[in-house]
């Protein structure tokens, strides 16, 4: 099996694993990178959100084979110093209960920002429809954004 060279936070790694094996178990388990979580490992819930040359993939639906050369940035790379706006602000707002499916939240919504930097209430409650979550606390995370959008500008 070749190896599968992928760049992940800014830095080229080289995997043996299988092409097909999903890109949240590369990053997980040969990566040691445990912020993208599996939750339905069928890309319905969020949870393993990771950043594909800045948009939103679930990282439990894309074999490693495939991400050729995009850029994967995970929580993890979004800041290693957890300053980036919107980390900032889903602590300034209380976004997080369990806190289980977060990091995929942070993800979409730093790809949210990437395609609107002033995104709307619509904006963001379609973006976040796909998001399986029990803690309710959407208006938390809309606040949160647009903080973070103010932030950024």
């Amino acid at each position: 099996m070749p190896a599968i060279s992928i760049t992940v936070n800014g830095v080229q790694k080289n995997l043996d694993v299988p092409a097909d094996m999903p890109l949240l178990w590369a990053l997980r388990d040969h990566l040691g990178l445990t912020g993208a979580k599996y939750g339905c490992g069928v890309g319905a819930c969020g949870s393993c959100a990771v950043l594909l040359d800045g948009v939103a993939f679930r990282s439990c639906q894309i074999g490693v084979g495939d991400v050729g050369a995009r850029k994967v940035i995970t929580i993890e790379g979004l800041s290693p110093n957890g300053d980036h706006p919107l980390q900032k602000a889903w602590v300034e707002h209380d976004v997080s209960q369990c806190g289980y499916c977060q990091t995929g939240k942070i993800i979409e919504a730093a790809a949210l920002l990437n395609r609107k930097p002033s995104p709307t209430d619509a904006d963001i409650d379609q973006t976040f429809s796909t998001h399986i979550c029990r803690c309710g606390t959407y208006q938390r995370i809309r606040e949160a954004i647009h903080a973070a959008a103010k932030a950024a500008r």
